[in-house]
C-alpha cells in the first residue's frame, strides 16, 4: 500500500513513499515525526484563546499574522492528559489537505532524513487498537520514532469542530 514500483531501464525496484523528511518531536518522552512538506512554521508559546463548546483536545485559536488557527492538543487528542506549557512547548503549524492548524507539542527535536531502511511497517497491536494515523516506526540514531500520517490522525468530526473553533464550519479553510 505504500510502495510503488519505479522502473529504471530494465531494472524494477520498490519505492517507499514514508521516505524522506520529518520534523520529529516530543510528547511526554515519546519522539513522533510528522513529514515535513506538511509543517508550514514552528512558533514558540502564545496565548490561546479557549473556545467554548469544543472537543477537549482543542486548546483554542490562535491569531497569526490575521490568520485564525485552531490548535489541537495532541497529548490530549492520544489519551496521554494535557500538555504543560514550558519553555520548550511549540506550537507546530501544519497544513493538511483540508485546513491549516496548530499542534502542541512539549519539544520540538529536530528535521531527519529517513530512508527507506529506516522505517519499519507498524506492529500489530490486537484487534482492538487500530494504528491507522501511523505511517511506520523510524529507526535513527538509535531511537525509535513514531512517524504521523496527520491526515489520519484527525477524522471528519475532528475537522468539523475544528473548523467550527476557527469559526469557519460553512466555509473550506483552504490555505
Amino acid at each position: 500500500m505504500n510502495d510503488a514500483t519505479a522502473i529504471k531501464g530494465d531494472q524494477s525496484a520498490p519505492v517507499d513513499f514514508r521516505a524522506g523528511k520529518y520534523l520529529t518531536f516530543f510528547l511526554e518522552s515519546e519522539e513522533y515525526g510528522v513529514e515535513i512538506l506538511k509543517v508550514q512554521e514552528i512558533i514558540g508559546r502564545m496565548p490561546v484563546t479557549p473556545v467554548p463548546l469544543t472537543s477537549k483536545y482543542i486548546r483554542g485559536v490562535i491569531n497569526l499574522r490575521g490568520k485564525i488557527h485552531p490548535i489541537m492538543d495532541l497529548k490530549v487528542k492520544f489519551g496521554m492528559g494535557e500538555t504543560v506549557i514550558t519553555d520548550e512547548t511549540c506550537i507546530i503549524i501544519i497544513k493538511t489537505a483540508t485546513m491549516m492548524m496548530g499542534v502542541l507539542v512539549d519539544k520540538v527535536s529536530e528535521v531527519v532524513n529517513m530512508a527507506s531502511a529506516d522505517i519499519d511497517n507498524t506492529p500489530s497491536f490486537g484487534a482492538d487498537v487500530n494504528p491507522e494515523y501511523l505511517l511506520g516506526v523510524g529507526k535513527s540514531g538509535g531511537r525509535i520514532c513514531l512517524l504521523l500520517d496527520i491526515e489520519k490522525v484527525l477524522t471528519s468530526a475532528d475537522i468539523i469542530n475544528m473548523k467550527k473553533a476557527a469559526g469557519d464550519e460553512d466555509k473550506e479553510i483552504m490555505v
